[in-house]
């Protein structure tokens, strides 16, 4: 194995970890000697701070670690500051949509309808302020009530939720025979 092998495989492995990596377990790894992977390492360290790049080797206690140049610390808590897009997985879609719909809701009738637990999606919902906690359940153990949010109608584009869209006959025939399908599947699968 040559050094721009060597290098490019402990660049990778580095990276990967995410953590200091001890020499020696390299060495392990790409079957050569601690000595030549330390070798490597040090070449690595000098090119990159040549070259002038945004990460750095950095040796701790006897292992190496990829980590970031520390003049970029400004740059990394702008990026970070920012804020994320959020994604709707079908999952989250779909408890919306139950939420959207049956509001006020509880979780466990929302389970009932998915079949499933829907904590974490209720719970990413709420975090994304397209649900909200509109109060409990007059109920034994008093259950927390779900809604949809002034954001939800926003990013929707509807100004109420008496614009959704109701499904037609057709379309819940559909729905019915497509979840019907699911359910034989389900069952002749176990």
């Amino acid at each position: 194995m040559d050094q721009k092998q060597m290098e490019s495989i402990i660049e990778g492995i580095l990276f990967t970890f995410g953590e200091a990596v001890e020499p020696s377990r390299i060495a392990k790894a790409l079957e050569v000697e601690t000595k030549d992977v330390v070798k490597a390492l040090e070449h690595m360290k000098e090119t990159w701070a040549e070259e002038g790049r945004g990460v750095q080797l950095t040796e701790l206690d006897g292992s190496y670690q990829m980590c970031t140049k520390p003049e970029l610390y400004e740059y990394l808590i702008r990026m970070a500051k920012q804020p994320r897009k959020q994604v709707l997985t079908d999952v989250l879609l779909e408890t919306l949509s139950i939420i959207a719909y049956k509001q006020p809701i509880t979780k466990s009738e929302i389970e009932k309808i998915r079949g499933v637990s829907s904590d974490h999606a209720v719970s990413k919902l709420v975090e994304y302020s397209l649900v909200t906690e509109l109060g409990r359940l007059d109920a034994p153990g008093r259950p927390m009530l779900f809604g949809t949010t002034e954001e939800f109608l926003r990013s929707f584009g509807v100004s109420s939720i008496d614009e959704l869209p109701t499904p037609t006959t057709d379309q819940v025939e559909t729905f019915k025979q497509e979840a019907e399908q699911e359910i034989k599947l389900d069952v002749g699968g176990e």
